[in-house]
């Protein structure tokens, strides 16, 4: 494989990051992880930050150097990256717990597959035109059946979200692809903090603006002063399939063709996680959940 891959958070003018993202490959895959804590419940960063090394700790283990089925790796990532939440919630005796959406896309193969829980989202673009783009899991752009949005009820819903990973519920999320790349072909994983400020149309220009180490910086900045002192936390990876022959070699070109099978690269850091380790099964989930549940109804009753 032959890629560009370029990545950047910045805090903005918010007092903690809450924001993770992140990439592992080996000689013929790759993964593009972004997670975005969710501020109104306790260690969002925590939340985004055990969805992250779940997810790239399961892939270090099945892709050999591919994965097999994508679709069900994306699957059990999802819900294993969900289970690790409430199993540190447990731990620590929470009563509510970290939570925190997350966008991952898997690629081989010259094709992109991806999924995503909450609203942090992904872009394809081709030749400067938005290819598509996920739709966030809130009521502005899924709404319940029947429900017509008003103006005022997008301006009040608009960061409601209906789930995510960490909550008491199962998480919904949804996948798409495979979708076959061309080269050129901009994979952007993004959370709010840039899709908030920017419109679709301004960063599918900026990302049609030369290569990802350029233009995602660019977009960045623009995202943050438009924000000003109020900006959220802005996190960006971006990926070009198969850098163009005539783009200058930069730090942030890879190629995996001189990577023997077993080998195997990460930027995502990790705690020393490993995947499947001390895990909980759906049973048990189920009853830590209302566990969980029972303790803040109780906690309710004694503040009445």
């Amino acid at each position: 494989m032959k890629f560009s891959v370029f990545q950047v958070s910045r805090k903005g003018g918010r007092q903690l990051n809450e924001d993770r993202m992140g990439y592992s490959y080996t000689r013929d895959s790759g993964i593009l992880l972004l997670a975005d804590g969710m501020g109104g419940h306790p260690e969002g960063e925590v939340a985004a930050q055990l969805a992250l090394e779940t997810m790239s700790a399961m892939y270090k283990k099945q892709a050999n150097p591919t994965i097999e089925d994508v679709s069900a790796f994306l699957t059990a990532a999802v819900m294993a990256a969900h289970r690790q939440i409430i199993r540190y919630a447990i731990e620590k005796g929470m009563l509510d717990t970290p939570r925190t959406t997350v966008v991952a896309a898997v690629v081989q193969n010259g094709t992109a597959t991806w999924v995503h829980c909450g609203d942090s989202r992904l872009y394809h673009i081709r030749n400067g035109k938005l290819v598509v783009r996920t739709r966030d899991h809130s009521y502005l752009e899924q709404p319940p059946k029947g429900h017509v949005p008003t103006r005022m009820s997008e301006h009040t819903n608009r960061n409601i979200l209906f789930t995510c990973l960490g909550s008491p519920a199962k998480p919904v999320f949804d996948m798409a692809g495979p979708v076959t790349l061309q080269q050129g072909d901009k994979i952007m994983l993004c959370s709010d903090g840039l899709w908030g400020t920017l419109s679709d149309d301004e960063i599918v220009q900026q990302m049609g603006e030369g290569a990802v180490g350029d233009s995602v910086p660019d977009m960045v900045e623009m995202a943050l002063e438009r924000a000003g002192a109020t900006s959220d936390n802005v996190t960006v990876i971006a990926m070009e399939w198969e850098t163009p022959d005539d783009f200058a070699p930069t730090k942030d070109d890879i190629s995996t063709d001189d990577m023997n099978d077993g080998a195997f690269a990460s930027t995502v850091q990790s705690g020393g996680l490993e995947a499947g380790e001390d895990d909980l099964d759906d049973a048990a989930i189920e009853r830590s959940i209302a566990e969980i549940n029972e303790a803040i109804r109780r906690t309710a009753a004694r503040r009445r």
